[in-house]
């Protein structure tokens, strides 16, 4: 399954077969947790890892924690410890994808608050291949769950449900990646990933208002958009509809960074091919990730 030896459990890094929890405990029940994905990316020149935003995940985390009503966990410096930590003893010379994540342990019912357990995993992880040739997209008839029902922009197990039955059904259909529509019909979203079209050369996603989880890939597009090529993003409503008059669609998220959307149900996006902007925008990502772009240093946490 992985290439790692180690991964981190309440405190201590333990051998990969030991990181286990009790079945009877709150997250195996309820799925009571809440996660960060987090890439580590390796710089071959610099012979160095940079943990991409660290600061601003660790921000989300701690927001889904206290929207949970978890009790007190371990401290953003334990935690930034723990997962260096975690990478050098893997001694990983290759890009990862972490998972950090708190929940309820112990044998307590639904409304348990505590304890409160935490685990970090890391795994190798490159980039898709899809992120060179693009994606085709279902339009999913699962909806996207409203705020007041379970609320996207807290990062929580359970909430990826919801994903995983629109991702079985695009599967299954034959698609790459299924995006959800919202309540009232407008584009929210895809299963761990964030949508954006470009219409006559302009940048638009979907608003904070329309289901979504916070991106913080979303966040560094909409930066990076505005900084290198000097594109406004406007931050709005999208029907469903203009996924079919946009000239270039993507979907981004720590996992998948930025992928290329060239179809949607069946019907060609644009020429049917990744588009310049979209290209554009992976190839200045990659490069600050990397660091091989020097902008932007703070997103960059090193590892060794």
């Amino acid at each position: 399954m992985s290439t790692a030896q180690f991964a981190y459990l309440n405190g201590q890094i333990v051998p990969w077969n030991d990181a286990k929890v009790h079945v009877f405990a709150p997250v195996a029940k309820y799925g009571v947790g809440v996660f960060e994905g987090i890439r580590g990316y390796w710089n071959e020149e610099a012979q160095q890892m940079y943990l991409f935003r660290l600061a601003e995940h660790l921000d989300r985390f701690a927001f889904s924690q206290k929207a949970m009503r978890f009790d007190q966990g371990p401290s953003r410096e334990e935690l930034t410890e723990a997962l260096v930590r975690l990478c050098r003893a893997n001694a990983f010379r290759t890009t990862v994808h972490i998972r950090m994540m708190t929940f309820i342990d112990g044998p307590g019912d639904i409304g348990a608050t505590g304890p409160v357990g935490t685990a970090i995993t890391a795994l190798p992880r490159q980039s898709a291949q899809q992120s060179i040739q693009g994606a085709s997209a279902q339009i999913s008839s699962w909806m996207r769950m409203p705020d007041n029902v379970m609320p996207a922009r807290i990062k929580c197990n359970a909430n990826y449900h919801n994903a995983r039955l629109a991702v079985m059904q695009a599967q299954r259909d034959g698609y790459d990646v299924a995006f959800l529509l919202n309540s009232r019909g407008k584009l929210a979203e895809a299963p761990a990933t964030c949508v954006f079209i470009v219409r006559d050369g302009q940048l638009i996603t979907p608003s904070g208002t329309n289901d979504i989880l916070e991106s913080i890939t979303r966040q560094t597009v909409v930066e990076l958009a505005r900084r290198y090529f000097e594109l406004h993003t406007a931050e709005r409503d999208v029907d469903r509809t203009e996924l079919i008059l946009a000239e270039e669609v993507f979907h981004c998220g720590t996992g998948a960074e930025i992928m290329p959307v060239t179809s949607v149900d069946r019907i060609p996006v644009g020429n049917g091919q990744p588009g310049i902007i979209t290209q554009r925008l992976i190839g200045i990502y990659r490069a600050i990730v990397t660091g091989k772009d020097g902008a932007y240093a703070s997103w960059r946490t090193p590892v060794f």
